[in-house]
């Protein structure tokens, strides 16, 4: 799994970057303040104030950790979304930078 950006925590939201081959766009994840039920998503992803994607926070069944699993569909991704969870890279020290880590459906 590759990482496709970089995070870093602000408070109950992420700001940070989303970067692929040819995409370089800013994000930021944010608490969804709609959600009324269990399977609406806990976060909303936006980019230059456009929605671009949804995140949901999930628990780790091998470590018992949360995590937010993230849904991602803009245009320059083609007709598919892009799965991706926020999570640590290797050699993070700093316990509020995440790594978006893609998540490849097939």
């Amino acid at each position: 799994m590759a990482a496709i950006g970089y995070v870093t925590r602000d408070g109950r939201s992420f700001k940070g970057q989303l970067r692929t081959l040819s995409i370089r766009a800013e994000i930021e994840i944010t608490p969804n303040p709609r959600k009324s039920a269990d399977s609406h998503p806990g976060y909303r992803v936006t980019s230059g104030g456009v929605e671009v994607g949804a995140g949901w926070l999930r628990r780790s069944e091998t470590s018992g950790n949360d995590y937010v699993s993230l849904s991602l569909a803009a245009p320059e991704f083609g007709p598919r979304r892009l799965y991706a969870n926020l999570g640590r890279s290797a050699g993070q020290d700093d316990e509020d930078a995440f790594a978006i880590i893609w998540n490849p459906a097939d």
